[in-house]
């Protein structure tokens, strides 16, 4: 799978554009003539000029919006069918065919006897989906720290697990899902040789790590540098529900050693999309947590709403769009057509400066924050 490395400024001002959904407003909306553009695709959702922005990531030029495929195949949390899959093919493809390149997944992904099925059924999505953008897409795919993956060739038979899942020849971003330094310190060296190993071996274009502390992140960093691997992207939790100040000093230390932020929940588990309330909760698990936390959550939840109005757009979209301005790469999850549509709707504008110190100020107004990550470290 060739992947670009080519890059161009990133995220041009453009004027807010007011969200609709109606088929005559939607006609009257700036669509890209055939001439511009060059692959033919079908009509985007946004400004024209999107698609073609890109970032880097690493070595890498991405979108500067990514999707996570965490619900494609978890029962428990998302509520995953087989029978969704189709629409689960649609909304990548809708994805990929407005200028989408890189999608995030893991080994893990998925329940019970469907562990594992993210990555099958992108693969499959990326095999059977628009030809044109096949080798423009990057997956970013996690490696469990399992208990039993105790040793570097452990972890990269893991890795071609995944490519023999995805029937790809190459992973984009190999990444270590979460660190063991915690409770298996000497696990963690081998973690590390692993991803060395993989690269070394052309399994992957990048390494990264998730869910890594700033003090373990500067550590994982200075191994592979002295290994000769550059470390490429650091995912973690980064929302407005999420902005304490292990997120601000690592954010500041991935800027300062050229590791590209990724945030994962970006929307908070649905949270910042101000679809829920105290009396209006999701199914499943999630209940629990949003009862704990939306009490508290009304200046946030405000502000944001304001914010939307005035732009013309929604919760969800001033959400990721903040992420975006941060310098971040967010990659909310999606799972419908229509969860697609909304969130490419927070690209190809940005927040002003008023608006992100009004939201960060409601943020620290609002008394309760995201629970972390249990894996996360210092």
């Amino acid at each position: 799978m060739a992947l670009s490395a080519s890059t161009t400024p990133a995220f041009p001002v453009a004027p807010p554009l007011r969200r609709t959904t109606s088929a005559s407003a939607a006609a009257t909306r700036g669509r890209p003539s055939l001439s511009s553009n060059p692959l033919n695709l079908r009509p985007r959702l946004g400004p024209r000029f999107w698609p073609w922005e890109k970032v880097k990531l690493g070595p890498l030029s991405v979108s500067p919006m990514g999707f996570g495929t965490w619900a494609w195949g978890n029962q428990l949390l998302w509520g995953y069918q087989e029978d969704m899959d189709g629409v689960l093919q649609e909304t990548f493809n809708l994805a990929v065919r407005n200028g989408i390149t890189l999608f995030d997944t893991a080994d893990s992904y998925g329940t019970g006897r469907l562990n594992g099925q993210s990555e099958r059924l992108l693969g499959k999505f990326i095999r059977e989906g628009p030809s044109k953008v096949q080798d423009k897409i990057v997956v970013a795919t996690k490696f469990a720290a399992y208990p039993w993956r105790l040793t570097a060739g452990q972890f990269v038979k893991a890795c071609e697990s995944s490519l023999d899942r995805m029937q790809l020849e190459k992973i984009g971003i190999g990444q270590l899902h979460w660190s063991t330094a915690n409770y298996a310190p000497l696990q963690e060296r081998a973690l590390w040789d692993g991803l060395v190993d993989m690269y070394e071996k052309g399994l992957v274009c990048a390494v990264g790590v998730s869910n890594y502390g700033p003090k373990q992140l500067i550590k994982i960093y200075n191994y592979l540098k002295s290994r000769g691997v550059p470390l490429c992207s650091a995912q973690v939790q980064f929302s407005l529900l999420s902005m304490g100040e292990d997120q601000k000093e690592l954010k500041a230390i991935s800027d300062s050693l050229g590791i590209r932020l990724i945030s994962y929940s970006p929307l908070g588990l649905g949270m910042l999309t101000g679809k829920y309330t105290i009396s209006k909760l999701p199914r499943g698990p999630r209940a629990l947590l949003f009862r704990q936390i939306l009490p508290g959550l009304d200046p946030l939840l405000n502000s944001l709403r304001e914010i939307a109005e005035s732009r013309g757009k929604t919760m969800s979209q001033v959400a990721i769009n903040w992420c975006i301005c941060k310098g971040t790469i967010p990659i909310p999850g999606v799972k419908t057509v229509e969860q697609a549509e909304e969130n490419l709707g927070s690209l190809g504008w940005r927040l002003s400066s008023d608006e992100i110190l009004e939201l960060e100020s409601a943020a620290k107004a609002s008394p309760r924050k995201m629970i972390q990550n249990i894996f996360q470290t210092r």
